[in-house]
């Protein structure tokens, strides 16, 4: 009988704190060993291997389990990372490349009114000359239509991040976007016009708005609200 391998010390730390980021993440992003296999193309007990430290993680691996919880590979790994920084720099076609993510330029989107961006919905025009008095730059590409918020209210602010205080910039996609649980969008009232900024959930089947302030409650997309984009970046404010 052949002796189990055992890994070693460095590398059985990036499978622990792999594991410690799943367990910390997992019911709020609604993520399961099994997804991150359907998203990887492996088995579920090949990801049983690698949190529970029975393999060793790779870089496939790191790059769409960094995706899925929304955090750096550096977080866990910091060896995968310069070695997917290094394939990114040396190779212009590898399978990986897809999942890696490179550089991009900062620009400048507009800051404009919650009622503005109800109104956007009706309007063919995405950001008339003028719109905006204030811009503020990203890394992240909101599409040619993307503008910025400010939060408004108290229903997203929570003792533990994230948390989105009242005055909190945040960087809105209206175009080109996926409805994924447990990210966050904002969504309009198509009687009201009222427009909100909330994380979506999608709980038996039925999609909520639910705030991140326990004393607000979630509202269910029962056909009165309609999302019209979703929150990619944030600014702290007084940074």
């Amino acid at each position: 009988m052949s002796k189990k391998k055992i890994l070693a010390p460095e590398l059985l730390a990036e499978c622990h704190a792999a594991h410690e980021l799943f367990l910390a993440k997992k019911n709020a992003l609604k993520l399961s060993q099994k997804k991150i296999a359907d998203e990887i193309g492996v088995s579920p007990a090949a990801i049983a291997h690698y949190l529970g430290g029975t393999n060793a993680l790779n870089a496939k691996f790191a790059s769409a389990f960094a995706r899925l919880i929304d955090e750096p590979v550096e977080s866990f790994s910091p060896r995968l990372a310069a070695e997917i920084a290094q394939m990114a720099a040396t190779t212009d076609h590898a399978n990986v490349s897809p999942m890696l993510q490179p550089h991009r330029d900062a620009m400048e989107y507009p800051v404009i009114t919650w009622i503005a961006a109800g109104e956007r919905v009706e309007s063919s025009v995405s950001h008339p000359t003028g719109i905006a008095d204030e811009w503020l730059a990203s890394t992240e590409n909101a599409g040619p239509g993307g503008y910025w918020l400010k939060v408004k209210g108290q229903s997203m602010t929570s003792n533990t991040p994230p948390s989105f205080p009242e005055g909190t910039p945040i960087l809105i996609r209206p175009e080109g976007y996926d409805l994924i649980s447990g990210k966050f969008y904002i969504a309009r009232h198509t009687i009201t016009g009222e427009t909100t900024f909330k994380r979506y959930n999608l709980d038996a089947g039925i999609g909520y708005l639910v705030p991140l302030n326990p004393e607000y409650q979630a509202v269910p997309l029962d056909g009165t609200w309609e999302i019209i984009g979703r929150a990619i970046d944030a600014k702290i404010p007084g940074m």
